[in-house]
């Protein structure tokens, strides 16, 4: 669903590069998205995205930065649950009353872009988060009918199928992944199949992680 946009204070993105400081470990950061998230279904999405940015990372070009991207992707959706309406707003203040960086803080923000805020995607590995975040949910949808329950066997054209269904996971939005696509200039079937490998290639990471984190 579109939203209004919501002004903000993060403008500079040359953050990206700037600041080192105030990232945390990876078990840091699941500390404070547990702290505000509990329903499985989010967990589980963030582990998700959390995988398949790592993916992208590795597959782009961006090896050394593959933890940050992969820290971007399990935050992305922090304060969600709990603060629907202000989602990439609220959160914002609750990264920055953790000690996080600006450069997290705005890389995570930035996938509301013309939703919720006018943090606009700039680096590649936010036009990437962008793209995939309703992407992944979709492709996701698109497993749970088949009777593996495994994105090992989705092919590009079954996703395409459940896409042009607009009551299919109809609260993964379509008019973001297109713009998302166009911000990285990849075709609409190129974005989805590199999704599906992403999603392919760390499955059984992905379901550890939230077997691991039902248990804590």
């Amino acid at each position: 669903m579109e939203k209004r946009v919501k002004k903000t204070v993060i403008t500079d993105s040359s953050s990206m590069a700037a600041h080192e400081d105030g990232l945390p470990s990876r078990e840091q950061a699941l500390e404070l998205l547990l702290t505000y998230n509990r329903a499985s279904f989010h967990i589980s999405h963030a582990h998700t995205v959390e995988c398949a940015m790592r993916w992208f990372a590795e597959r782009l070009g961006y090896g050394d930065e593959a933890d940050f991207w992969a820290l971007v992707g399990l935050l992305h959706d922090l304060d969600f649950e709990l603060y629907p309406q202000e989602h990439c707003v609220k959160q914002q203040e609750l990264m920055r009353g953790a000690g996080l960086s600006e450069r997290l803080i705005r890389a995570c923000a930035s996938h509301g872009y013309q939703l919720t805020v006018d943090i606009a995607p700039e680096h590649e590995m936010e036009k990437v988060l962008y793209a995939v975040d309703e992407l992944t949910g979709l492709i996701g949808a698109v497993a749970l009918m088949r009777p593996s329950r495994s994105v090992q066997d989705i092919e590009v054209k079954s996703v395409r199928k459940k896409y042009k269904n607009a009551r299919f996971a109809a609260g993964c939005s379509r008019p973001v992944i297109e713009r998302g696509a166009k911000m990285l200039g990849w075709d609409l079937d190129y974005l989805i199949e590199q999704t599906i490998l992403a999603l392919r290639a760390c499955e059984a990471t992905c379901d550890n992680c939230c077997e691991t984190t039902r248990d804590t």
